[in-house]
């Protein structure tokens, strides 16, 4: 049997692949500082594009908010 590249591309793409979990192939999920700077960062800088205010600002707002206590939820629908 003759295989043509577009076959063997074919038999190629439809392999399956063994998988690690995400959390094995990011280093930022494995380092929980590096995870969370790297999130501060993408935050603020999405914030300021959309608010025009200075991506120093809210660093410090996300970061402050890193000491507060956990919010309290109450049960049922706000609404």
């Amino acid at each position: 049997m003759i295989i043509g590249i577009t076959g063997f591309t074919f038999l190629c793409y439809n392999l399956p692949m063994k998988q690690k979990p995400l959390i094995e192939t990011n280093p930022y999920l494995r380092n929980p500082d590096k995870f969370r700077k790297a999130l501060i960062t993408s935050v603020a800088s999405s914030t300021a594009i959309e608010t025009g205010a200075p991506i120093e600002s809210i660093v410090r707002m996300l970061e402050e908010g890193e000491k507060a206590g956990p919010l309290k939820t109450t049960q049922g629908s706000a609404r």
